[in-house]
């Protein structure tokens, strides 16, 4: 331990400003320490998880990255109750010199509600960046052991982990002939409002001191400061982490009904969750409703949660059930796993939303703006049984695109409406298209099987790597599918970023670096290119200016 706290004094003395940050050095200082917590965590040795979770939160590599986390996500220009946000490298550093322990007290969180599908609006508290980065330093120490001590079949706000995997795991405890033909559909009711902060502070292994802080701050709506008594902000870079703490031990407790493996596989009782959604599988309806079903009430009144009554529910797999967005059902001895009706509806009603809003607008923009939202659908529910579907919702949105067309041009032919909006490209007629952009057709999105992530796989276990390695590979690989030259660039680099030696993702993001600028006559070929993460691309040309260094990281 001593050894590695030298690690971290010496990265703190080198550092002056926030391009002089090593990622390179951050990200194995922090990764040293996560595979030695887990190891510790799955060892049970649990004073000394707390020793290295607390070397870990006072490094400064980690305090380096948990600045750069908070600063490169979707909301790092939301700004909390005092309205500040971290954009310049400045701003960035004086934030890593300033995150501490030391007399921290957060600020209340800013409320503000989003709708939900059902017409509800569901609450968010967003908190300052400063209380972001320090959810974002003690969640890198809390991260490897929630990982470890998390139930296998657990797969909501989990590294390497989807609503794909859970799909597939529902598909393999009902999918064969022998699988069990009940299951209790289970929804929490307010999950992240009602979580007991007393057990929270008693069961979760952190900064008792800072998580209570966290779970009191309360918020601010209209101008009024409001406690808060219950729950986890829905907001907060930490609650999902501390959500899923919470519900662990449920598939382990399963378990606690039946006294032999015999009576255990007789039962077929197999738990899937997704944060707060779960199902449940069981051989009848009679031990769902008598014995399982009171055993989780009982587990979720401890943390102080409840079923919903109106969402939760035993059914048989023949009449269906949706999770996820997925309807699951058995219809002629197999298991149909497709786009649920109301995911469907929701997804039709936002693309003629977006039309309705761009009654106006170019064909261009309507394409850029409806073609992340199509790709996203399509690539959401590709993995299962989605063809009829895909095609029912093309035609939809073609008459809906139909209708947005005649409006505009209300004195105009059809035939003169169809030759100006839609093209007939590689034989394929009526294709929304303009110029050298072209809305994406359903149809076009062949299904893509999905292969589950391993239970008991754990990302800060080094027996691992080489499994994770693998997948990230198959996983990019399908989302560079169409961009030979970035996939190549991929491949060649081995998927990993030359300055910080950290793994290329689609959540990283990536930003196509030239070796020898435009600018100087430098070309597109493959080797004049290097992708980079979008920080150390920023990076490198702010050290391009003190000298060789920076110009030659690539050679």
């Amino acid at each position: 331990m001593d050894a590695m706290q030298s690690d971290c004094d010496v990265a703190s003395t080198a550092w002056q400003s926030w391009h002089d940050v090593s990622w390179v050095k951050a990200f194995q200082v922090v990764a040293r320490l996560q595979t030695r917590i887990a190891k510790a965590a799955k060892a049970g040795e649990w004073r000394k998880v707390r020793a290295l979770q607390r070397l870990l939160t006072k490094s400064s590599s980690a305090k380096a990255l948990a600045v750069r986390k908070v600063t490169e996500n979707q909301g790092r220009k939301t700004p909390g109750v005092d309205k500040q946000t971290w954009g310049t490298p400045d701003e960035k550093w004086k934030a890593v010199v300033n995150l501490g322990n030391k007399k921290y007290r957060p600020l209340p969180l800013r409320r503000i509600y989003i709708p939900k599908a059902n017409g509800d609006k569901r609450p968010l508290g967003i908190p300052t960046m400063r209380d972001r980065a320090m959810q974002a330093l003690h969640l890198l120490a809390l991260e490897p052991v929630a990982e470890t001590t998390a139930d296998p079949h657990s797969y909501g706000f989990r590294r390497e982990r989807s609503t794909a995997d859970a799909i597939e795991q529902v598909r393999i405890v009902l999918g064969r002939k022998a699988s069990a033909k009940w299951v209790l559909e289970g929804d929490i009711k307010g999950c992240f409002d009602n979580i007991s902060h007393d057990w929270l502070a008693a069961n979760v292994c952190m900064d008792k001191g800072i998580l209570r802080k966290w779970l009191k701050a309360g918020f601010i709506e209209t101008g009024r400061l409001f406690p808060t008594h219950a729950g986890t902000p829905q907001g907060g870079i930490i609650s999902p982490a501390l959500a899923n703490l919470a519900l662990d031990g449920l598939q382990h407790e399963l378990t606690t009904l039946f006294r032999t493996v015999r009576e255990e596989r007789a039962a077929k009782v197999n738990l899937v969750r997704y944060a707060d959604d779960f199902i449940i599988t069981g051989s009848s309806k009679e031990l769902l409703e008598e014995k399982v079903k009171p055993l989780v009430e009982k587990f979720l009144a401890a943390r102080g949660l409840i079923l919903s009554e109106k969402k939760t529910k035993v059914t048989h797999v023949t009449e269906g059930f949706d999770f996820l967005g997925w309807n699951v059902r058995h219809l002629n001895r197999m298991l149909i796993t497709q786009p649920s009706k109301k995911n469907v509806k929701a997804f039709l009603e936002k693309i003629r939303d977006l039309l309705r809003e761009r009654k106006a607008a170019r064909q261009i923009d309507v394409i850029e703006k409806l073609t992340p939202v199509v790709r996203g659908w399509a690539n959401y529910h590709r993995s299962q049984m989605a063809t009829k579907t895909f095609a029912q919702c093309d035609h939809r949105i073609w008459e809906a695109l139909w209708r947005w067309a005649k409006r505009r041009h209300p004195n105009k032919g059809k035939r003169w409406i169809k030759k100006r909006y839609f093209k007939c490209i590689k034989g394929r007629d009526w294709l929304f298209a303009d110029q050298d952009k072209l809305l994406p057709v359903l149809m076009s999105y062949r299904k893509r099987p999905h292969t589950k992530i391993m239970a008991d796989a754990n990302p800060y276990d080094p027996a691992f790597d080489e499994y994770f390695s693998k997948r990230l590979a198959m996983r990019m690989d399908k989302t560079l599918e169409g961009r030979r030259k970035l996939r190549w660039l991929w491949w060649w680099q081995l998927g990993e970023c030359p300055v910080c030696d950290q793994k290329i993702t689609r959540e990283t993001g990536w930003h196509l670096h030239h070796i020898i600028k435009k600018s100087k006559r430098g070309s597109d070929k493959l080797t004049n290119l290097v992708l980079l993460h979008p920080n150390c691309h920023m990076q490198h040309h702010v050290l391009e200016k003190y000298g060789a260094a920076g110009a030659s990281m690539f050679k």
